[in-house]
């Protein structure tokens, strides 16, 4: 059975070479050297040098690919993907925030169903009258 931590180790460990992640990727060996020199993909390294990529090396080589054909410039795709992760993250933290809300809503309202309040019997007192209260 596989967990989300190791889907995402399994997403992201470099294993493909470079002719296989151009194929993968359907781009040519040379143009994921030129994206590589540009800053849009950063592959893996071997202790030799070689580039190796990983399925999400080759999910930003689709992307990239994909705005291209959209007649997107690399520096155009370079902002392009930095404010797509930008907007994850932010979407990231503002479900983080909507669950504390939620969170607090929940522990208020169990408060106000009688969690941690003392109920109180109250009555008018009358001066030199002996207050209702302490009638049984």
């Amino acid at each position: 059975m596989t967990t989300p931590d190791t889907n995402e180790r399994s997403r992201t460990r470099a294993v493909y070479v470079i002719s296989v992640a151009a194929e993968l990727a359907g781009m040519h060996p040379q143009t994921l050297r030129i994206y590589e020199r540009r800053g849009l993909v950063t592959p893996a390294r071997t202790e030799g040098g070689n580039r190796r990529y990983s399925d999400a090396d080759i999910a930003i080589l689709r992307r990239i690919a994909e705005l291209t054909d959209e007649g997107m410039n690399l520096e155009g795709i370079r902002r392009v993907m930095h404010l797509e992760i930008e907007n994850a993250r932010l979407r990231a933290e503002l479900d983080q925030a909507r669950d504390i809300a939620m969170y607090a809503i929940e522990a208020a309202e169990g408060k106000r169903a009688g969690g941690d309040l003392v109920p109180l019997r109250q009555a008018v007192a009358v001066f030199g009258q002996r207050p209702s209260i302490f009638d049984q």
